[in-house]
């Protein structure tokens, strides 16, 4: 058996059915999982002790999941995984601006929050270290290099991927990448974000072949991935 202590989940759930539901999972996953049921309470204890991740429903007692989120990110950068049933996209960009690292939204599969859970685990474990990372960057020149050779990168697209790979793992709403490239007033659209991602996808397959490293978060926008 392996001596490494089990990474410790914090559930944060006031429905009790989904709480026992996801604490099962995660220790059958070897997982040492907790729950709270109040917002306030979660903060306290996270303010004593912050666990190795923490899934946090959107709407909680005593202080709701966006507050309690706001609140950790003052002194924590645990990975949050936001659990909603508000499927406005509004309301799903407050979660990600606000610092949570992912959100699932009900009804969900337990075994895609486990999975989920697994992956901000990884991230921020920081198990593909910088120098493996198969980017370089080159802010002078507005350059970026994949696998050594250097993308023939818009300048817009160059702002876009700048910004995506500033934190894999984090998703990107379309706003704030309209944002990265708000010198530019010429292309401000929804549309217009989705095609330059688009080609930023080909020039980096171009490179690198099958690489499929900028995944879209349907409703939301974009997140970057470290390939293997």
């Amino acid at each position: 058996m392996s001596n490494t202590p089990a990474h410790r989940v914090l559930v944060v759930e006031d429905d009790r059915k989904i709480s026992d539901l996801l604490q099962n999972y995660l220790r059958a996953d070897g997982y040492e999982a907790t729950a709270m049921y109040d917002g306030r309470d979660a903060l306290r204890m996270m303010r004593e002790r912050v666990p190795d991740a923490v899934i946090l429903d959107w709407m909680l007692p005593g202080m709701d999941g966006i507050s309690v989120c706001r609140a950790v990110r003052v002194f924590s950068d645990v990975p949050i995984l936001m659990l909603t049933a508000r499927i406005d996209e509004v309301d799903r960009l407050l979660g990600l601006d606000t610092g949570a690292d992912d959100y699932v939204c009900k009804p969900f599969a337990p075994r895609e929050v486990i999975a989920r859970v697994r992956a901000l685990l990884r991230r921020a474990q920081g198990r593909v270290k910088s120098a493996s990372r198969p980017w370089e960057m080159d802010d002078a020149s507005f350059r970026i290099s994949w696998r050594g050779q250097w993308l023939p990168l818009t300048r817009i697209e160059f702002m876009m991927f700048r910004l995506l790979l500033s934190r894999p793992g984090r998703v990107y709403s379309r706003d704030q990448l309209l944002a990265s490239v708000h010198d530019s007033q010429r292309d401000t659209s929804d549309r217009a974000i989705d095609t330059h991602v688009k080609n930023l996808r080909k020039k980096v397959q171009t490179v690198d072949p099958g690489c499929d490293c900028i995944a879209s978060v349907y409703g939301v926008g974009y997140r970057f991935d470290i390939p293997d």
